[in-house]
């Protein structure tokens, strides 16, 4: 049964770096997102494709963290009958009035069923679209935010409230030899994912994958990166992921926080759309050519802050057995 609200897609990120100048050089000199505004703290960043004052932002911090990943909802009206549905559940939720982010509009922030902290909001200041600005076009030649990928102890759990609180659809999963889920990818927009989980030590996050036009793009930020300096900052790619059949290049900026460039996946909107499932071993299901991922792109990940205390949010082991399957995506 559908809810009687309507979550629109993936929205924005607030990740944490120390020093905001690398920061904005790897961001904006080396990938191509546009910079719509900064001050001594922050750096608002949005895709050339991209109508929102921004979709990732830049907080300088202490240390590297996310202090929350947020989602659209289509109407003022979703965001109150959102909010009941997840009071109803007993689940605490924290207010933010029009204009207390800067250019957001009234929103909440809350724990979801694994401990990550997600917002919901409706309205965001507009800006000028750069999609046919190509004077402008560099890097990797930014479009838009596509999903996240969080990590989570427990991704039965997690793929439960998703599907039957929030209304999001499965579009492809992979599970172990006994039939457990290892990992899910579900969505809200007609794409592959808004959000993924996959199995492991957390919550963390994994990565923000941002979406562009086409393979030879990600071929030329591997270029552009490497000619800046940052050839050591490329983790893992370009290739193609059998799941989803996305071209992806995973990257680490200077403060190890891993964003995924990606194209190529396919619609998702049919009524009588099928999840696809995946064996665990399936040596094509994480990279549709063979190869293997890196272990740091299996262990490591990017630590939540805590909504009420400000401090990293405390990790837990993995419900599945954790050793590494023998491909990753």
């Amino acid at each position: 049964m559908s809810p009687d609200f309507n979550i629109v897609r993936t929205a924005r990120a607030i990740v944490r770096v120390i020093d905001l100048h690398a920061a904005r050089d790897f961001y904006v000199n080396g990938l191509g997102f546009i910079e719509t505004e900064a001050d001594d703290k922050h750096i608002y960043l949005r895709g050339l494709e991209e109508r929102g004052h921004h979709s990732y932002v830049l907080k300088k911090a202490d240390q590297p963290g996310v202090e929350v990943i947020s989602y659209k909802v289509a109407e003022e009206e979703d965001l109150d009958k959102l909010a009941t549905a997840l009071v109803d559940k007993g689940m605490v939720l924290k207010w933010f009035e029009k204009g207390s982010q800067h250019a957001l509009g009234r929103a909440f922030r809350v724990k979801d069923v694994s401990g990550i902290p997600v917002e919901f909001f409706c309205g965001m200041d507009t800006v000028e679209r750069m999609l046919q600005r190509y004077d402008l076009y560099r890097g990797s030649k930014m479009q838009r935010i596509d999903h996240f990928n969080c990590m989570v102890p427990d991704v039965q759990k997690a793929y439960d409230f998703y599907i039957n609180v929030l209304g999001y659809a499965c579009s492809e999963y992979t599970t172990t030899k006994d039939e457990s889920i290892w990992a899910a990818w579900l969505h809200r927009k007609p794409t592959v994912h808004d959000t993924a989980f996959m199995n492991g030590k957390g919550p963390r996050l994994h990565h923000v994958g941002f979406w562009l036009t086409d393979p030879m793009s990600i071929i030329n930020t591997c270029d552009v990166l490497a000619s800046l300096g940052y050839a050591s900052n490329i983790e893992r790619g370009p290739g193609r992921h059998g799941l989803s059949n996305a071209f992806f290049l995973y990257l680490r900026d200077p403060d190890g926080n891993r964003v995924e460039l990606y194209t190529g996946d396919y619609f998702t909107g049919d009524a009588d759309f099928e999840p696809i499932r995946w064996d665990l071993n399936d040596p094509q299901r994480a990279t549709f050519w063979g190869h293997e991922a890196p272990d740091s792109w299996f262990n490591e990940a990017m630590q939540f802050v805590d909504l009420d205390t400000d401090k990293p949010i405390a990790v837990s082991g993995a419900k599945l057995d954790q050793q590494k399957p023998n491909f990753i995506v």
